[in-house]
């Protein structure tokens, strides 16, 4: 039997005005749910890979209605524990061509900010899996959460899984006390596999590569190298690192890619193997949250199913993550035999009959 993959982290209640309105126009807002960590489970359980995803809801109709909204899709829910006040919220205005989306939290005091060690029974929830995923923006949230999630990665390494994350920084989001310099490190050193985008690096450990221009949409690769090769010299234990690639020409027109960095023996780092990704062009988005979320699913499901083969497991998440942007919400509802056709160059977007 496959071993499961647990993802833990808040799953929010996304409010959009419909289409591309604004704030300011709004009289009514689409609902759906999503966040970083249920966006992973969302993809993997897609992909065939039997996934639990682990968070604190409020025990009202709400905390139901997302619990139902993730059953849907086939993720695992019956460890997700219940308590608190309220469900977070975050409002999402959808930008277009030379206007930017815009985000704005309504988070505070939700039932995952205010858990505490022991709400969760980690030596139960990492039972019958084998692979365990965060994102930064978990211990972003409280001191709680930070705690829970240390508590999480240390349990998930005592019974060997596989651990990965997502450095995810949001600048919104620490306002808690401490830094993610204080926080990130003790955290990641637990970590088999870390991803970020060309950003979170530098403002999570000061980590930049050199002399990039990503705001006009030109991203070069191979100057991802170091920050990669810094995060590992960082982290001994990452024996896997990957980097997604956006170059922003508008808001309704990305470059996208990502590169990959991988030495499984600790001895031998110095001589890192580096892979590049196919780069596609996004012409027309229709929405990007998400994107992240997308690539780091798809590299799990492309690590955990070709093995060996870096170069393959990095253009299925490059290809996952570029389909994701052809999808409204925060969930890449695609299938592997969608991803695999991309990769094999189909680019043509023809219907299939």
């Amino acid at each position: 039997m496959t071993r499961k993959v647990v993802t833990f982290g808040e799953i929010m209640m996304r409010l959009s005005p419909p289409g591309f309105l604004r704030f300011g126009q709004a009289r009514s807002f689409d609902v759906i749910y999503g966040g970083g960590e249920a966006n992973v489970a969302v993809s993997l359980a897609n992909f065939g890979v039997p996934v639990d995803y682990i968070t604190r809801l409020p025990d009202n109709d709400l905390g139901d209605a997302c619990i139902q909204f993730l059953r849907q899709y086939g993720v695992g829910v019956d460890k997700i524990v219940r308590g608190g006040d309220r469900l977070g919220i975050y409002f999402l205005e959808m930008g277009a061509v030379q206007r930017g989306s815009k985000v704005i939290y309504d988070r505070a005091n939700s039932a995952i900010a205010t858990i505490e060690r022991g709400m969760i029974d980690w030596k139960r929830v990492f039972a019958d899996a084998d692979w365990f995923h965060w994102t930064g923006i978990t211990p972003a949230i409280s001191a709680g959460t930070a705690d829970v999630c240390l508590e999480a990665v240390q349990v998930a390494k005592k019974m060997g899984l596989t651990v990965s994350c997502d450095l995810n920084y949001r600048k919104k989001l620490w306002k808690w006390g401490k830094t993610p310099g204080e926080v990130m490190p003790e955290l990641v050193r637990h970590c088999d596999i870390a991803i970020g985008n060309e950003e979170d690096a530098d403002k999570v450990f000061g980590i930049k590569a050199p002399e990039t221009d990503v705001i006009a949409g030109k991203v070069e690769a191979d100057r991802y190298r170091y920050v990669c090769e810094e995060l590992a010299k960082r982290f001994p234990n990452l024996k896997t690192i990957a980097i997604t690639l956006r170059g922003s020409i508008s808001a309704s027109h990305n470059t996208w890619s990502g590169v990959l960095w991988a030495c499984p023996e600790p001895s031998r780092r110095d001589q890192g193997e580096f892979y590049v990704g196919s780069t596609y062009d996004i012409t027309h988005i229709v929405d990007r949250v998400g994107g992240g979320d997308s690539f780091m699913g798809g590299l799990i499901y492309g690590l955990r199913t070709y093995g060996d083969d870096r170069q393959k497991a990095l253009d299925f998440a490059v290809a996952a993550s570029c389909l994701k942007h052809s999808i409204v919400g925060d969930f890449n509802m695609v299938t592997v035999t969608e991803v695999e056709k991309l990769m094999g160059g189909d680019v043509s977007g023809r219907v299939s009959r």
